[in-house]
């Protein structure tokens, strides 16, 4: 299998544990390989992905190869491996821009960001010399400027986006139809962990709907001491963050929260937890006969990590959907994959994509593979073939009807109600089916 080239826009604790994960999955037997989604997608191995370019603006980074930027500070994720491969790829200097808050001077440079003074390097020009199909955006929360800048460049270049960060790209319409009129695929916005905050709340607001409880208020305060966490210290900074966690969580219920009975966001740097992450849940609901219920979770992990495996399928998804010739927002995989996609899908679609292992899907391309394309547009007919893939990938729409025996978990009923794109996704599981048109 051809590698899938990515280049990569912030070398900092996310990108470091993607590059070690990668290799850890090559050195690793595949009947051994756990902690992944998919190990092998459609022919495409984590370890098939090879970093072709990067851009950073730290002085600790910008000229040094990449095989050892991954480690430079202020980076203080877990080690995976002690060192990685050569490469043959150095750091760019990216531009600046809004890249680094104004407050991250006031903390030593061991914690924090030293912006270089070099010039920035021409970004459009490296993506087209190394080659690369895709750009992964990992640039620090808050960074609008910058962001759009790389969007730019993605647009101008051919080259696929995959926004991991929560500045709206993917999910604004007006960026979406330029790419997809320039025929390039792409997927976000802000990345999901695999087993991480957001994830574990959608499930439980989902939970508490199915069984049938009220949930009256909840909040989700997270703790950090990575420069994700100091950087979020800029209120300013937050907007985005703040609006992507709390629709993540809404979006799972049929009626949503007033907003003085939800807090979702950071707390607060604890510099000694580095890049472990601590998650504090709190939900209130009503029972049984208007009996109180109150759940609290707390939740640890190494933040970093923990999202790795979500951008691997990100990029063997977006790969394939360069080959197949698709555009615009990949729909059901950036809701597969982000906090805050264009469509939102119902949390219980979950035990369809368990049961999702395409491992020959892509090697021959045909007919029916094209028929169904990831985003077909409003009102196609979705035809995905049974033994490929869950219907919802090949939908434009994440929520689409499906004709067929869907299963049980896969629709969600409320009695009385017109189910919608969002309280009536349906998936294929199992046997044939028919897709009906996509709303």
């Amino acid at each position: 299998m051809d590698p899938i080239r990515i280049a990569i826009a912030g070398v900092g604790n996310c990108a470091s544990s993607l590059l070690q994960g990668i290799e850890y999955y090559r050195q690793t037997p595949e009947a051994e390989a756990f902690g992944l989604m998919h190990f092998d997608l459609a022919g495409h191995r984590p370890f098939d992905i090879r970093p072709v370019a990067a851009f950073d603006v730290d002085t600790r980074k910008v000229g040094k190869p990449l095989h050892e930027a991954a480690f430079a500070p202020p980076n203080c994720t877990a080690t995976i491996l002690p060192e990685l491969p050569d490469y043959g790829v150095s750091v760019h200097m990216g531009e600046l821009l809004d890249g680094v808050a104004p407050h991250m001077k006031d903390y030593p440079p061991e914690r924090s960001f030293v912006a270089n003074d070099r010039a920035a390097c021409d970004v459009e020009a490296v993506l087209r010399e190394s080659g690369a199909e895709i750009l992964i955006c990992y640039l620090p929360v808050g960074s609008e400027e910058a962001v759009r800048f790389y969007a730019e460049c993605c647009l101008n270049t051919g080259v696929s986006l995959i926004n991991c960060v929560p500045v709206f790209i993917v999910s604004d319409p007006a960026w979406e139809k330029r790419f997809r009129d320039r025929g390039i695929p792409v997927v976000g916005d802000d990345i999901k962990s695999q087993v991480g905050a957001t994830i574990v709340h959608r499930n439980l607001v989902r939970l508490f709907q199915d069984r049938g409880v009220e949930l009256k208020r909840t909040y989700q305060l997270n703790t950090g001491g990575n420069t994700d966490f100091l950087n979020m210290k800029a209120q300013n900074r937050l907007v985005s963050k703040k609006r992507s966690k709390t629709e993540a969580v809404q979006s799972q219920l049929d009626v949503r929260l007033k907003d003085q009975d939800i807090h979702i966001g950071p707390s607060d740097y604890v510099p000694w937890q580095d890049d472990n992450k601590v998650c504090f849940i709190r939900m209130e609901g009503v029972g049984f006969a208007g009996i109180p219920l109150h759940l609290e979770l707390r939740l640890s992990v190494e933040d970093s990590p923990n999202s790795g495996g979500v951008v691997v399928d990100a990029i063997r998804f977006c790969k394939l959907a360069r080959t197949r010739g698709d555009a615009g927002a990949l729909l059901p995989v950036s809701a597969y994959t982000m906090k805050h996609p264009p469509v939102q899908r119902a949390q219980g679609l979950a035990p369809a994509e368990r049961g999702f292992s395409p491992k020959n899907w892509g090697k021959n391309p045909d007919s029916r593979l094209k028929s169904a394309p990831f985003n077909a547009p409003r009102g196609g007919t979705c035809v995905p073939p049974d033994d490929v893939a869950p219907a919802w990938i090949f939908s434009r729409h994440a929520g689409f009807p499906v004709a067929g025996r869907p299963h049980p978990h896969n629709i969600i009923r409320r009695p009385g109600r017109v189910p919608d794109s969002r309280t009536a996704s349906v998936g294929i599981h199992g046997g044939g089916g028919r897709a009906l048109p996509c709303r």
